[in-house]
């Protein structure tokens, strides 16, 4: 499976299609971004359940804003339109995969309650 570029014109329409949203954060002068995107593309292909976007820091300052992007590369990950993980820094391929296992096991309905509960308190 390919990976498509992230903008800030298309993240509502990608992050509300897909179930699984995969995004890296990454910027063409990093040294540790050019080294994770073989193994970002290659987990791709492994999981062609999840959709895998790339978002250039540098192009989108507006959407790596958002996120608060410090350190690149950055990984977030949307499950039903709903962020449930953000880590900066390379992860190795077993490392990412064994994370998107865990994200498709998840219960959904749990999360959601867990979310509502924390947005009541604040």
């Amino acid at each position: 499976m390919s990976v498509q570029n992230l903008t800030k014109d298309n993240f509502e329409k990608t992050i509300g299609d897909h179930d699984i949203v995969i995004i890296d954060f990454w910027a063409e002068w990093c040294g540790p971004c050019k080294a994770f995107k073989p193994i970002f593309h290659a987990a791709s292909d492994r999981h062609e359940d999840v959709t895998f976007v790339s978002c250039d820091t540098e192009a989108e300052s507006e959407l790596a804003g958002m996120f608060q992007i410090r350190s690149i590369p950055t990984t977030v990950i949307f499950r039903e339109q709903i962020p449930i993980f953000s880590q900066p820094g390379m992860l190795p391929a077993e490392a990412l995969d064994e994370i998107l296992g865990k994200v498709k096991e998840l219960d959904m309905d749990d999360v959601r309650k867990t979310v509502e509960k924390q947005a009541a308190q604040a």
